[in-house]
């Protein structure tokens, strides 16, 4: 089954990190840099799952998460950042994110990745 994801990072090495360390796992990887582009993506492509970043220009993480979950109850999206503690994981979930991944150890990405493509 093919795997879809839409990467939503505003910076350029850190998509090419994430893409290194899952790409064996995804089929397509969609890009974009803000939260007001990965709405306009989701809507698109409707991508299996989204990676979001929190701290971004023009519209963070968690309003893009919210935004796309309000319109697409279905979608799946993990927070992938550099801010990491409970605080920030409660506002993930309360966004309507399934999962906290910190850019400082993308191993659990792997393995939701591994799991989901069962499931997708």
């Amino acid at each position: 089954m093919l795997m879809k994801i839409l990467l939503v990072e505003d910076n350029e090495p850190m998509r090419r990190t994430v893409k290194s360390f899952i790409g064996d796992l995804v089929d397509e990887f969609l890009e974009c840099s803000n939260g007001c582009e990965a709405f306009d993506m989701y809507t698109q492509h409707r991508p299996d799952l989204v990676l979001m970043d929190i701290q971004m220009n023009d519209e963070g993480g968690l309003t893009a998460t919210r935004k796309i979950k309000e319109s697409f109850p279905e979608a799946r999206v993990v927070i992938v950042s550099q801010w990491d503690g409970l605080g920030v994981r409660e506002m993930a979930r309360a966004a309507g994110a399934e999962s906290h991944v910190s850019k400082t150890d993308l191993l659990p990405l792997r393995v939701l990745l591994g799991a989901g493509r069962q499931k997708w």
